[in-house]
């Protein structure tokens, strides 16, 4: 059991002590703001506060985890042994950067917080975060931090003991959009064909008329590939369903075509299936708990997992929001169109609702890639080399590589083989 003094234990303090010692590191902690307490523990113990009581193992702390609300922060990233990393510490610390009030900033996502340009979605662009300005956007840093900060800790306390975490993979699937021609409903199909004889999309005219009188052969049906593919190759898998009304920016099949009902509920024999919520749905809980409970009702089981429709993250409120819908864990945290780490961790952590000062009872599960980071790519061998490169620096500290593909994406044809990169991903990194 480790010891950790300090002059205040905050929400912010908790939050960050618990998520590096006991979820990265694996290490038993507690916490006291009693001098005499500290003094009279014989085991290994550190101080977090502005000056060492005595000869002990001293982290020099910053102000942020003992502050509330957002502040105007001067952060100036710098060299930690190859690493980037701020909020130095001086010469009396036993390590060069308070890596816990830095770490809180990530993963808190602070900066989210602060004025910023939102794109047409709403979304916090990647180009304006920390991370990507001074890039390390690709980088686990937290988790690397973590590490760093136990080698150290280890030649002080060479008996403290230390659960190591276990590198682990997890395919998810986007279904927005479970047929592109099929079981669309005589209106929609009709306006579809109209669109396209009004486009000159020759292609797509003979695909469509094609699918109408042969519905498996729907370019965006490849559930039957995927199931197998995740069988041969035993991969923990997650499919996300959108079960929503008809809009602008959501238009799967409908919710009351039976088909599709069939469908999901197949999967689900298989595969975890759970929600991904429309784009309608995320300032509006109502709505989100009707697709919650419709969804539930078609695979007769709890859905406590969600993704947001184009990974439409309004922090803080979009976690608010699933958190009363009563969700238990979320799998939106990233980028769309970045590879990379968002809130710079591989491991899973509580959401910390910086404007409340508390930690959300749900878990947030980071992905480092999404399919649609490569849309321009033209060769497989470059997407390859960008994904291992992530894959390393994930099993380099025993993280999570969470990956997001989606069915439309896997049914296209281009000049890249998505199915070809998919089944790569799931040999490769599966292990």
């Amino acid at each position: 059991m480790l010891l950790i003094y300090t002059h205040k234990i905050t929400p912010r303090f908790s939050f960050v002590m618990k998520q590096i010692f006991n979820r990265i590191l694996g290490i038993e902690v507690v916490f006291t703001e009693k001098v005499e307490d500290f003094i009279k523990h014989s085991g290994a113990k550190i101080t977090y506060t502005k000056l060492p009581l005595q000869n002990e193992f001293f982290v020099r702390s910053n102000d942020l985890l003992f502050e509330q609300g957002i502040n105007d922060l001067q952060i100036k990233v710098q060299d930690w042994d190859g690493i980037p990393c701020f909020f130095g510490t001086g010469e009396r610390s036993n390590i060069p950067f308070d890596i816990f009030s830095a770490s809180f900033y990530l993963l808190s996502r602070y900066e989210e917080y602060l004025p910023h340009v939102k794109d047409e979605h709403g979304r916090f662009p990647p180009s304006e975060s920390l991370a990507f300005e001074n890039n390390f956007l690709e980088v686990p840093v937290v988790d690397i931090w973590a590490k760093k900060f136990l080698s150290t800790l280890l030649e002080r306390f060479p008996d403290l003991k230390a659960k190591e975490n276990s590198y682990s993979y997890h395919s998810i699937i986007d279904v927005t959009s479970s047929h592109c021609y099929a079981h669309r409903g005589l209106v929609r199909s009709f306006a579809g064909l109209v669109l396209d004889l009004s486009s000159l999309r020759i292609k797509r005219i003979f695909e469509r008329i094609a699918v109408w009188f042969h519905p498996e052969k729907d370019p965006y049906n490849n559930f039957s590939w995927l199931i197998n593919c995740h069988k041969k190759y035993k991969i923990n898998s997650m499919f996300f369903f959108q079960f929503a009304d008809y809009s602008k920016y959501d238009k799967n099949v409908s919710i009351n075509n039976n088909l599709f009902k069939f469908l999901i509920k197949s999967i689900s024999d298989y595969s975890i299936v759970s929600l991904c919520a429309s784009y309608s749905s995320i300032h509006d809980t109502q709505l989100l708990k009707k697709e919650k409970k419709n969804l539930s009702n078609v695979i007769n089981r709890p859905i406590n997992y969600s993704r947001i429709r184009y990974n439409r993250v309004d922090i803080p409120v979009t976690y608010r929001n699933l958190v009363e819908a009563e969700f238990t864990d979320d799998y939106t945290m990233g980028y769309t169109h970045e590879i990379g780490f968002r809130a710079s961790t591989c491991t899973p952590f509580y959401f910390y609702d910086i404007n409340l000062e508390v930690q959300q009872p749900i878990k947030v599960h980071p992905f480092a890639i999404h399919d649609y980071a490569f849309t321009k790519q033209n060769k497989l061998q470059e997407i390859t080399s960008k994904i291992d490169k992530i894959y390393n620096e994930v099993k380099r500290v025993n993280g999570n590589f969470i990956t997001i593909f989606s069915n439309e994406l896997l049914g296209q044809k281009s000049k890249v083989s998505w199915k070809q990169l998919y089944e790569h991903v799931l040999k490769n990194y599966n292990v």
